[in-house]
């Protein structure tokens, strides 16, 4: 059985096209886990709400309790840790990560951005070892992935107000969304990354319908690939950032 977990960081509660003011990343993560689930029925979808339960901010006393030896820890450590345990718990689980995240003043929203600082952690998905050499994904030297396990796929799916964010495009050097994400996940082991995206939101009008078929479809496509590379049991034919975002 494959396990997806699926996350909104948008702090719009609805889904675009469905409810007023609705989020057009929720539209696009619901479509996702609506077509996998048809397809695969058995599998476990696991969601969490990052607007409606923002993980807690980093604090010196998490600092604290996540840089003892888990095994020195004094129990308020553990109860400072727990949130994050959990949330690491969710992710070790996950062979599909789903996320939806809008682009927010050219980075994503400040829940998503603690839901990173809670993953992200010293003997629990990364190592610090000396003996080791440059990262597998990053050219870090000494940190070592836990969660390259077993191979995981991370689909980011996002929204923008404006348009050329992509790699290659004139505004690319302003998108701290997609490299800021995939760089943290690799970093922790997660290497197939894919990533689609809607843009021309705050403009409306054709260029921006456009848009939203073109990332309907290439999600479409991209989820006929992954149930393809989940049933086979294997990872997709190159380990790659899959950019399925508007062309120029």
């Amino acid at each position: 059985m494959t396990r997806v977990l699926t996350i909104d960081a948008s702090p719009r509660p609805g889904r675009a096209g469905t409810h007023t003011h609705g989020s057009h990343t929720r539209r696009l993560t619901d479509r996702f886990v609506s077509r996998w689930r048809a397809a695969r029925p058995d599998d476990e979808i696991l969601y969490r709400d990052l607007a409606a339960a923002p993980p807690a901010l980093t604090t010196v006393e998490w600092i604290e309790a996540a840089f003892t030896p888990a095994e020195a820890r004094l129990p308020w450590m553990q109860a400072v840790l727990a949130e994050s345990d959990r949330l690491i718990d969710e992710l070790e689980q996950a062979d599909v990560l789903v996320l939806g995240v809008p682009m927010y003043n050219f980075g994503p929203p400040a829940a998503f951005k603690a839901w990173i600082d809670n993953i992200v952690r010293l003997d629990r998905t990364v190592d610090f070892d000396l003996k080791q050499g440059e990262h597998p994904y990053l050219p870090l030297a000494h940190y070592v992935p836990r969660l390259n396990d077993r191979p995981r796929h991370a689909v980011l799916l996002s929204s923008r107000g404006g348009f050329d964010f992509d790699a290659g495009q004139p505004l690319a050097y302003l998108n701290h969304l997609e490299p800021s994400v995939h760089t943290v996940l690799k970093y922790i082991g997660i290497g197939e990354m894919h990533s689609v995206a809607i843009e021309h939101q705050e403009e409306g009008g054709e260029r921006f319908a456009a848009s939203v078929d073109a990332a309907n479809r290439r999600l479409d496509a991209l989820i006929d690939e992954l149930l393809v590379v989940v049933g086979s049991g294997s990872q997709s034919r190159r380990a790659r950032t899959a950019e399925y975002a508007d062309e120029h």
